[in-house]
């Protein structure tokens, strides 16, 4: 069964700050969280009931996960710099 997902509003007024390519490949990894959310670099953030975070190259996306609904509210998406 597929996920939905819901973005925040933190997370979208995020996503429009990212250049146009970044934010192709973010929606490249949102598509692919709708057939398995806990695929690829996940982990469970300590401290924070059922947060997962997932790692794209220099982005973090923070979720939770709804099983009976299948559905993942994205609560933030950031860029990581060094």
């Amino acid at each position: 069964m597929l996920w939905d997902y819901r973005l925040a509003r933190q997370a979208f007024k995020n996503l429009k700050r990212f250049p146009k390519k970044e934010q192709e490949r973010i929606f490249l990894v949102l598509e692919e969280m709708k057939a398995d959310p806990f695929s690829g670099d996940i982990k469970l953030m300590q401290g924070e009931e059922n947060l997962y975070r997932r790692r794209k190259g220099n982005y973090r996306i923070y979720f939770r996960p709804h099983q009976t609904q299948h559905v993942l509210d994205i609560s933030l998406i950031e860029r990581r710099s060094s």
